[in-house]
């Protein structure tokens, strides 16, 4: 009896030192999730303007510049596929002038109205103003550090470069 004790003792040490040597000896990582950056919107107010000498050539003027906390909505995009002559090219680039995003905006200098004639019917109206104020809402891309604003022209898709607005992040 006391060998069938003996041989139970021994087989539960073994058992035992059997089940510790397989528990696996890696330490336990809990990885934590990478932080994402939170989305910005940058605001920005602009006021465009016809130079008085020449009829051709426009001046561009940053009025101020809101950056916050932030995202798009979906299909919330204002602004165009295609730029054509008078039509406005906003570009993000980096600290090398990288673009890192692109939008066309109509020309804020041309106006369309809809008005209703004195025989009730709907008529459209274009207006050419001198100056206005114009409004861009664009979702911040990391890394940007300048706005610029260029108009495009009919000379082979050719762009001027109206204002170049520094990001103070």
């Amino acid at each position: 009896m006391s060998q069938l004790v003996n041989l139970k003792n021994t087989l539960s040490i073994l058992i035992l030192i059997l089940v510790i040597s397989c528990v696996s000896q890696q330490k336990v990582v809990t990885e934590k999730p990478e932080v994402e950056a939170t989305p910005k919107l940058i605001f920005i107010n602009y006021l465009i303007k016809n130079n008085l000498n020449d009829d051709k050539t426009k001046s561009v003027r940053c009025i101020n510049t809101i950056i916050t906390d932030g995202a798009l909505k979906k299909n919330n995009n204002k602004y165009l596929e295609e730029g054509n002559s008078g039509d406005l090219n906003c570009r993000q680039l980096d600290k090398n002038s990288n673009v890192l995003q692109s939008v066309i905006i109509k020309n804020p200098l041309v106006k369309t109205f809809e008005y209703v004639d004195e025989s009730n019917e709907f008529r459209l109206k274009t207006v050419e103003l001198d100056s206005v104020e114009f409004s861009l809402k664009l979702k911040l891309e990391p890394n940007a550090a300048y706005i610029t604003i260029s108009e495009f022209s009919n000379v082979e898709n050719n762009e001027k470069q109206l204002i170049k607005t520094p990001l103070k992040l």
